[in-house]
């Protein structure tokens, strides 16, 4: 039976269906400038155990308000004073949301502004594309804070800009913004207007394409890069194999064969 998703269990994060498969999902918090509080990932881990088995095509993961997530919710940790156990165990909830949104096998666009800081890069670097506005900045102050990160950062932030750059980032708390963040990988995309919308339209673009092509996308990539050259080859030989071989993919090959669907053309 498949899962359904209700939007009204959620208290930290508002969701919205669309029509086309795409669904909204915006941290709610803008008072705290969405920072992420143990109940916020609780409800992230659940939105995105579900979602790859209740017809969700693509995800836009969003911020209310003026920023995205300013990372941990650090009033919150300040006031449980939690032992080295208990932060452990918050550390390994949040790997398990994170991991859920790059390994589960639907598409996860991040719509980037304001603040994406500490525990907001971490989020962010778990989608499969960020896109920024002109108002987005990046940064991992957890040095200054007496802090390490805890929820990826020393692995995807580390693939995005290199160990040097990481390791500075943590050190001196350095900001990167516009088109430098884009050159550094930190983002993919950076939009003069609303990155919402251009993360919905990529969303939609991407919510076109056979669900099982998108499993194989936004899940065996991620595995094949933690494998061997050898084993990483050999799997994606098995998953080609099964991909290239769907039955619903016939109707598309037929239209390239006749010459009756798109072209790859140049920009411009």
């Amino acid at each position: 039976m498949t899962p359904r998703i209700d939007p009204s269990r959620y208290t930290n994060l508002d969701i919205v269906a669309h029509d086309d498969g795409v669904w909204v999902v915006t941290l709610n918090r803008p008072s705290k400038r969405n920072a992420l509080n143990a109940e916020t990932i609780e409800e992230l881990v659940e939105f995105f155990s579900v979602a790859p088995r209740a017809g969700v095509r693509a995800i836009v993961l969003a911020g209310a308000g003026d920023h995205f997530c300013a990372g941990l919710d650090l009033v919150e940790h300040h006031q449980e004073d939690r032992s080295p156990a208990d932060f452990m165990h918050l550390c390994l909830r949040w790997h398990e949301a994170f991991n859920k949104m790059e390994y589960g096998g639907v598409p996860v666009i991040a719509a980037l502004h304001g603040a994406v800081v500490g525990g907001g890069l971490e989020l962010a670097s778990s989608a499969h594309v960020r896109v920024m506005d002109q108002t987005a900045y990046f940064a991992l102050p957890e040095g200054q804070r007496g802090l390490f990160t805890g929820g990826g950062a020393t692995i995807r932030v580390t693939d995005l800009v290199g160990k040097a750059r990481m390791i500075d980032m943590m050190l001196t708390g350095r900001v990167y913004q516009g088109q430098e963040a884009v050159d550094l990988g930190l983002a993919q995309y950076i939009v003069e207007g609303s990155s919402l919308d251009a993360a919905m339209d990529l969303a939609r673009k991407a919510a076109q394409n056979l669900p099982l092509s998108n499993f194989a996308i936004c899940s065996a990539v991620s595995h094949m890069q933690n494998m061997s050259a050898m084993d990483a080859a050999y799997a994606e030989a098995v998953v080609a194999g099964v991909v290239n071989t769907q039955p619903d993919a016939r109707e598309r090959l037929a239209a390239f064969a006749d010459k009756s669907a798109a072209r790859v053309r140049p920009n411009g």
